[in-house]
């Protein structure tokens, strides 16, 4: 994957700068800024090595020109600035007698790495947004409060690391993608995008990093990232693999994993390759801006256009937030038989569904929806990049006088049971669910996620072929919808 990515690099660079190769250039820098097994380094270095043989024909001072001139590393931990180093410099110190630099005044070379503390703002660092109940440690243990973005000032920063002002043509690696509890309590948070804004802020000529593909079309508090990336019209190249363990083979991330190459010079289209478990799809040019959000397949965004084009509003306005009713999953207050004045709720126990009973005072939010008829969807429904899919679980039929836990959103009101009948058939179609594939790309589906469901009436049994007629889906549109969304029976079946 590396060395895709540095070929990629390779190429772009090789069409800005009139056909000229990067690794024949003794000039250009590199900077992996979260380095962990050195593997960019080194295959940069080899590159290097091989590219500059004519323009520095010594080998020893070619390889000591190359590591201390044009190639740096800041470590993440401590462990990984000894390993990039040994990758690196065939030495764990940068100065060693086994090292293949011999110019090097100190251990570290070009690699830094010194353990941080975080700035504890409240309970979070103002920085990454790690838990101080997580992460305020004893010095003896890591802190993960990682270098390149613990920092207002990154351009000082890195001219601290580096002994003076440092300018870096390519910046490139592979960010952690998480800080655990980052978002509060057990749930972790994104921090991969805290790296690329970083990044791009260093004004280097090219930038490529490997990040979850989450951002694409979700995530707690990427939207401006995600805004940023998309309509800026630097992305010259994205590559998109739907599973990550097609990339980096035993290894599950939901939502799978991608690189992109960002240019400082570049405005346009954006070359797009999509690599499923399957098979790797042809390049596309895309524009990366046509929506909120970007749409992994190209067969799908005809088809979109297409609905949004005849639909005059969406069902947004029926659905529910997070934790509809103030209820969290993890929610105890309840017990197995009704009681007087208890309220039905419909939870998880155990992965299982289960109808229990609580008290309205209890219920925190929404009481307009307590007493009416609605329909609940799974908030979360997992299936690892599985083509075709189910998308969603099976809605389910509240009654009046009815709650549920943060397992459903809930929608509605809704006038009468015929009613609630009719949007739940409506869930149950293929046209629904594809509609929701295009902006579900992890097991999580919130309220944003149904931004494109048209909005119908509720007087029948909403079909497919119905939905097709209605807005003129041709025969090819529906085999492709039919090839990747799975039919879901009416009533009962194996697909709850």
């Amino acid at each position: 994957l590396a060395n895709r990515m540095l070929d990629t690099l390779a190429e772009a660079w090789a069409a800005s700068h009139a056909g000229a190769s990067i690794w024949a250039d003794p000039t250009v820098t590199f900077l992996d800024p979260c380095t962990k097994s050195g593997v960019f380094l080194r295959e940069i270095t080899r590159r290097l090595i091989d590219g500059l043989a004519s323009h520095i024909p010594d080998l020893q001072t070619r390889v000591d020109h190359i590591l201390t001139t044009q190639v740096y590393g800041i470590a993440i931990t401590r462990i990984t600035s000894l390993l990039a180093r040994r990758s690196l410099y065939c030495s764990k110190y940068a100065n060693g007698t086994h090292s293949i630099v011999k110019t090097f005044a100190t251990n570290a070379g070009n690699i830094w790495y010194e353990r941080l503390q975080h700035t504890w703002d409240g309970d979070k660092c103002r920085y990454c947004g790690a838990g101080k109940s997580v992460f305020d440690r004893a010095a003896t243990l890591e802190s993960h409060a990682y270098a390149f973005i613990h920092t207002d000032n990154i351009k000082t920063h890195i001219g601290n690391m580096f002994g003076g002002k440092m300018q870096f043509d390519v910046i490139i690696g592979n960010p952690p993608y998480q800080m655990k509890g980052g978002a509060g309590g057990s749930s972790d948070s994104s921090i991969y995008h805290l790296f690329v804004e970083q990044a791009i802020k260093l004004d280097p000529k090219f930038l490529s990093m490997v990040i979850p593909s989450r951002w694409l079309a979700g995530g707690r508090g990427l939207d401006e990232f995600r805004k940023m990336m998309l309509c800026k019209g630097q992305l010259s190249h994205l590559v998109d693999f739907t599973k990550m363990s097609t990339a980096f083979p035993g290894v599950d991330f939901e939502g799978g994993v991608g690189y992109f190459l960002w240019a400082k010079n570049y405005n346009g289209e954006c070359n797009y390759t999509l690599i499923t478990e399957q098979q790797e799809m042809e390049p596309v040019l895309r524009k990366l801006d046509e929506f909120d959000i970007f749409v992994r397949s190209n067969e799908s965004t005809d088809i979109l256009k297409k609905i949004i084009e005849s639909s005059a509003s969406n069902i947004l306005s029926l659905v529910s937030g997070d934790t509809p009713f103030g209820i969290p999953t993890n929610f105890i207050d309840f017990k197995e038989a009704s009681f007087s004045g208890a309220i039905p709720i419909f939870m998880t126990v155990k992965g299982k569904r289960r109808v229990n009973y609580t008290s309205r005072q209890n219920i925190k939010k929404n009481n307009q929806l307590i007493d009416v008829w609605k329909v609940l969807l799974p908030e979360a429904y997992g299936e690892r990049g599985a083509v075709p899919a189910f998308v969603i679980g099976k809605a389910i039929i509240a009654a009046p006088q009815s709650v549920c836990t943060q397992t459903y959103l809930a929608v509605g009101p809704f006038q009468n049971q015929t009613q609630a009948e009719s949007f739940e058939s409506y869930t149950k179609t293929r046209f629904f669910r594809f509609l929701v594939s295009l902006r579900k790309i992890t097991q999580h589906a919130l309220r944003s996620t149904y931004t494109w469901v048209p909005m119908q009436t509720w007087d029948r049994t909403w079909t497919d072929e119905m939905l097709y007629e209605k807005y003129g889906i041709t025969a090819d549109e529906q085999a492709y919808i039919e090839s990747q969304i799975k039919e879901m029976k009416l009533a009962g079946g194996d697909d709850d």
